[in-house]
């Protein structure tokens, strides 16, 4: 396998052949599917470079090569979903650690901290990190690291990278950005501090709703030397066949990223238009709160849309009455997705917790695919009628 010679290029090229690009033993333009648990040695400890597939695969090998390219970051790690990446970040602290989070984080992140990580002494902080000086205010001798999403999820929050970075840095902490909802095409917080960037690559970066997926990116070698032995020492790597679905639903990326942002961008202002529509969260809007900070660290407002209906609709028939739209768990595929948060993606959340960030039983998340974009309009509009009661 070859080298990419496209590092430095835009990011439209490096989908193509960022990382490792092609088999040289062959002339593929594309990397094998080593689907392999072994690999025989010359005598004892003198191999190719790779000994079981646990440690070490080289179509996910590439994979992770890409994924560094892309964000800019020095090392990538792909794990089996975008939770067992989380676990893997999160096992790099000790107990007695303690962690500040974004108030509004993915309901998956929270469990686990809250229901698996505290079980080892391991704790954390809600804050709003949208305002730095709420960051450094919950700073104590215990934090070890800032851990954000921006946007976050499903509120759609902005947080400053370069300030949240400086002020971790500034107190000796890491600082952790899951990137889901943007990805490097749109976003890439290595460029703005952060230490380790992860995803949940089974949403736009796969983006075909057919695999689950996790990525690791980090900005330094001794980071990266921490995450590569807990990798191997916890196991939860990614299979060659989903490594390679993973590369070439990353070639697309930046095609279907267009049009999901295009679909959204006429979305959004339809809803915000509706007189039966209460709250539209969408960061593309010039009064969406950190709009300014997005247009400083990000290409767009991305495809994730959040709303509120007015009183007198029932969002259960609003779901019903959808014929495009699929109510699903996650986001990010070809197709158009919509969920409630309350019951859904952060069930795992108590009410009052939910309540107190805005999460509420009426919010309603839209993930904005390809399909056409007046069709998936005319949708959503006629379902909101068909809710009233």
């Amino acid at each position: 396998m070859a080298i990419s010679r496209f590092s430095n290029h835009k990011i439209e090229t490096k989908l193509i052949h960022g990382g490792i690009y092609g088999d040289e033993l062959t002339g593929a333009v594309n990397v094998p599917i080593y689907q392999t648990s072994t690999y025989e040695q010359e005598i004892p400890g003198v191999h190719k470079g790779f000994e079981y597939s646990r440690t070490g695969n080289p179509t996910r090998k590439a994979l992770e090569a890409l994924i560094a390219d892309l964000e800019n970051g020095t090392q990538g790690f792909a794990f089996a979903s975008g939770l067992a990446a989380i676990t893997t970040v999160l096992s790099l602290f000790k107990q007695g650690d303690k962690l500040i989070i974004s108030d509004n984080v993915y309901g998956g992140t929270y469990r686990l901290l809250s229901k698996v990580f505290d079980n080892f002494g391991i704790s954390f902080v809600s804050v709003d990190t949208t305002d730095p000086a709420k960051v450094e205010a919950a700073i104590t001798s215990d934090v070890k690291a800032i851990y954000i999403e921006t946007p976050t999820n499903p509120l759609l929050g902005i947080t400053d990278l370069q300030a949240i970075s400086d002020i971790a840095h500034k107190h000796g902490l890491l600082h952790i950005v899951d990137n889901t909802f943007y990805t490097p095409y749109i976003q890439r917080p290595i460029e703005h501090g952060a230490d380790i960037v992860i995803h949940s690559a089974t949403k736009y970066l796969g983006g075909h709703s057919d695999l689950v997926a996790g990525l690791v990116v980090v900005n330094d070698a001794v980071l990266g030397e921490k995450i590569a032995f807990i990798q191997n020492a916890a196991g939860g790597v990614l299979g060659p066949f989903d490594s390679f679905l993973l590369i070439r639903g990353i070639k697309t990326l930046g095609v279907r990223l267009d049009r999901h942002v295009d679909n959204a961008v006429k979305i959004a202002d339809a809803l915000k238009n509706n007189a039966d529509v209460k709250n539209v969260y969408y960061p593309g809007f010039e009064d969406h709160p950190g709009h300014d900070i997005n247009l400083k660290q990000a290409k767009n407002g991305g495809a994730m849309i959040s709303f509120e209906l007015t009183e007198g609709h029932d969002i259960n028939k609003f779901f019903r009455a959808l014929s495009i739209f699929a109510l699903a768990e996650s986001l990010g595929g070809v197709e158009s997705l919509v969920c409630h948060p309350a019951t859904m993606t952060h069930a795992a959340i108590p009410k009052e917790v939910r309540d107190s960030v805005g999460i509420t039983d009426g919010l309603i998340r839209v993930s904005v695919g390809i399909e056409d974009g007046d069709e998936l309009t005319r949708d959503l509009l006629q379902a909101i009628e068909a809710s009233r009661v």
